[in-house]
């Protein structure tokens, strides 16, 4: 067989990024070691269909001149010399120590590439095997394509994302591009009962347009916005919190938004008090005990309050550095995988049976 044609390292480096931009473990699938990784799989013909494959040693011992070595003839015979179990040399300008191929296997094929639809491993094979048993499938092998760029190259990439990447992937990346592309426009948030208000331009913004008008109506049976701060704007229902006998004091620490749910089963109110996160702010244990107090001044039964801080993405550094002081008995809401929520609940063991 003809073996493929290997795009330039420089190629694989550049395009990684937006391949990949907004999986889970995004480091893995875009760095030198991994583009180095799929330059070994071209120069292999590992392409997944094809009975051909590499093992992680072959990316530490290839080097910059054999590389460049990319005649069909030089190539297999590289394979064959990379895959046999006799002693030699260590290769002169090897790319990587022996010791590296852990993290080749681990990280960057088992964390990065196969989870997320560009690589395969051959099943049924030890995890420590010599054997070789990575391959990557054809399609994603199609994106590295140096004919292809402009609108050609964007659409290639962008139905491979569809067909491979999970929602939450392509979320993230629209939530980030969003934030370059419309940095500097207003943020309109439309409300349950058809109100539009107008919210300065930032990250935060965007993050409570998203609980107004995808957690609202995600989560709860007849939402409604009480309250809504921002830096520049403070929306407080009168109408609402005047029928529900509730005193609300804008000059009191609030929080980032109140929800109101209207269709609870049995004809009570669910109070949602919402913490939008885009840097520091959650609620943590000393914040819910204040949410407490204020909502018991407020009026409010305190037995129909959920707390919930919302962010952008699970893999954003505020939810990272806020993990470990999230308040037991909340709620937490990613933008990004609007379907989920994670419950973060305080009480007695459980069998795990009980739980799922």
């Amino acid at each position: 067989m003809t073996l493929p044609r290997i795009p330039s390292f420089e190629t694989i480096l550049e395009r990684l990024p937006r391949i990949f931009d907004g999986v889970d473990n995004q480091a893995y699938c875009t760095r030198a070691s991994t583009a180095k990784t799929i330059a070994v799989l071209f120069y292999a013909g590992a392409i997944h269909g094809q009975d051909r494959w590499i093992r992680p040693s072959q990316v530490t011992e290839m080097s910059d001149d054999q590389l460049a070595l990319q005649s069909d003839t030089e190539r297999e015979a590289w394979c064959q010399l990379t895959l046999s179990n006799r002693r030699r040399p260590r290769p002169l300008g090897a790319w990587y120590a022996p010791n590296s191929r852990e993290q080749i296997r681990d990280e960057n094929l088992r964390q990065g590439l196969i989870p997320n639809g560009a690589a395969h491993e051959r099943p049924g094979l030890p995890t420590t095997t010599s054997l070789p048993k990575y391959s990557m499938y054809a399609d994603f092998a199609n994106l590295f394509d140096e004919t292809l760029s402009g609108v050609d190259l964007d659409t290639a990439i962008d139905s491979w994302r569809s067909a491979h990447l999970s929602h939450g992937a392509r979320s993230r990346a629209l939530l980030r591009a969003r934030g370059v592309t419309a940095s500097s426009a207003r943020v309109q948030v439309a409300f349950p009962n058809g109100a539009v208000h107008v919210l300065a331009p930032g990250p935060s913004s965007d993050i409570s347009k998203a609980v107004v008008e995808d957690f609202a109506h995600r989560f709860l049976e007849d939402p409604a916005v009480l309250w809504l701060s921002e830096s520049a704007v403070k929306v407080l229902d009168d109408g609402l919190a005047t029928m529900l006998g509730l005193t609300i004091d804008p000059a009191r620490a609030l929080p980032d938004i109140i929800l109101v749910d209207a269709g609870v089963q049995g004809g009570g109110v669910l109070v949602v008090f919402v913490e939008v996160v885009n840097s520091d702010g959650p609620v943590n244990q000393v914040r819910r005990d204040t949410l407490e107090a204020l909502a018991r001044d407020a009026g409010f039964n305190t037995s129909d309050i959920v707390y919930v801080t919302a962010y952008a993405d699970r893999a954003s550094p505020a939810y990272r550095s806020n993990i470990n002081s999230l308040a037991w008995d909340s709620f937490v809401w990613f933008a990004s995988e609007p379907d989920c929520v994670v419950s973060l609940r305080r009480g007695t063991a459980r069998k795990l049976s009980t739980l799922k």
